[in-house]
């Protein structure tokens, strides 16, 4: 039985314990070891430039290296009160962006209502998009919605290659992603000088590093340029997190200490400053808080002393907190780095 499958009969806190434990059992030493040496302990906030908001599990996908388990068979989605609560929070603490994730946060029921009032508050919004969301009948409005409210888009699109794609995301993926780059395009996202962001953003297919993000962007544009006529802004390269799916990938090949040495053996202390958890706060879809959306994939909360759901929000009882961290940490300061915003650093050590 795997660990997904566990999942399913399993509360998702036990199943987050039970990631945590096979995590501490491996061989390389705690984060936080190398932290100290790093002279960068402990780790701990700074302000809030970023609420990621993730709306649930629901997704019309289920692809391989996801560390939320996303799938059209999920069920967990945000209540309307919560969102209320996300949005009142959002005109308190003056937080200018907004990132909204999921699943596919496009299918959750107040998606537009997010946008909506996250944009008259004057917060940047960006939408964290599969892509192939944007060619269901149901939700073909989308790109309009989002260019006529200035939504950046960040969108998942793993190769150049159609066979890559659809390896890793599943049959008919590729074309589909293309259909909603085009009408994209059409709109002026991707384009310079429309002011319409739009991103791409590449995880590798098994347990390797990403190349360097620029040379990456270069084939990228000069690929889907050519084959195909798409344009974009930039790509952002994000390692593969060792939970959820990707965990129980590496455990049936038997390669999770081997990824592990890996990360830790390409650990950049130049990394630490930009970590995403210094400046982004993440909501679950109870409304729970963490310091990142890999901390909630993995149920560890913000420190004791912090407030613990987005109701309570206090902004200057979070800054200066100390930041958990796990060995799951190792995937974002390996190499050149990696976030929500692609690498942290443009020179590996």
């Amino acid at each position: 039985m795997t660990l997904q499958s566990l999942l399913r009969q399993a509360d998702p806190l036990a199943d987050a314990d039970h990631q945590r434990r096979i995590l501490s059992r491996s061989l390389v030493p705690p984060f936080e070891h190398a932290l100290i040496e790093a002279g960068a302990s402990p780790l701990t906030a700074g302000p809030i430039q970023v609420l990621q908001l993730n709306l649930g599990k629901v997704c019309n996908q289920t692809c391989r290296h996801c560390h939320v388990d996303a799938g059209p068979d999920r069920r967990e989605s945000m209540s309307s009160e919560t969102v209320g609560h996300c949005l009142d929070a959002l005109a308190r603490a003056h937080i200018p962006t907004v990132d909204v994730t999921g699943g596919a946060p496009e299918m959750h029921p107040e998606f537009s209502r997010i946008v909506v009032e996250s944009r008259r508050l004057g917060c940047h919004v960006i939408d964290r998009c599969n892509l192939t969301i944007l060619t269901v009948p149901r939700y073909r409005h989308l790109p309009a919605f989002l260019a006529e409210h200035d939504v950046e888009i960040v969108a998942s699109l793993p190769c150049y290659l159609e066979k890559n794609v659809d390896a890793q995301r599943g049959d008919g993926v590729f074309e589909q992603s293309l259909s909603a780059l085009r009408r994209l395009n059409e709109l002026g996202y991707g384009h310079e000088g429309t002011g319409r962001r739009l991103t791409l953003v590449y995880n590798p297919l098994g347990p390797t590093l990403p190349p360097p993000q620029p040379t990456l962007e270069d084939d990228y544009r000069r690929e889907l340029r050519a084959r195909y006529g798409i344009e974009f802004t930039s790509l952002y390269t994000i390692t593969n997190m060792p939970i959820s799916r990707f965990l129980d990938d590496l455990l049936r090949a038997d390669r999770l200490d081997e990824y592990m040495r890996r990360l830790v053996a390409a650990f950049n202390p130049a990394t630490v400053d930009g970590l995403m958890c210094r400046s982004t706060l993440s909501v679950d879809w109870e409304g729970r808080l963490y310091d990142c959306d890999f901390n909630q994939m993995l149920s560890l909360g913000l420190a004791p002393d912090a407030p613990p759901h987005i109701r309570d929000l206090d902004v200057a009882k979070l800054i200066g907190r100390r930041i958990n961290v796990g060995r799951h940490c190792y995937g974002c300061t390996a190499g050149q780095g990696s976030s929500c915003t692609g690498v942290l650093q443009l020179d590996a050590k």
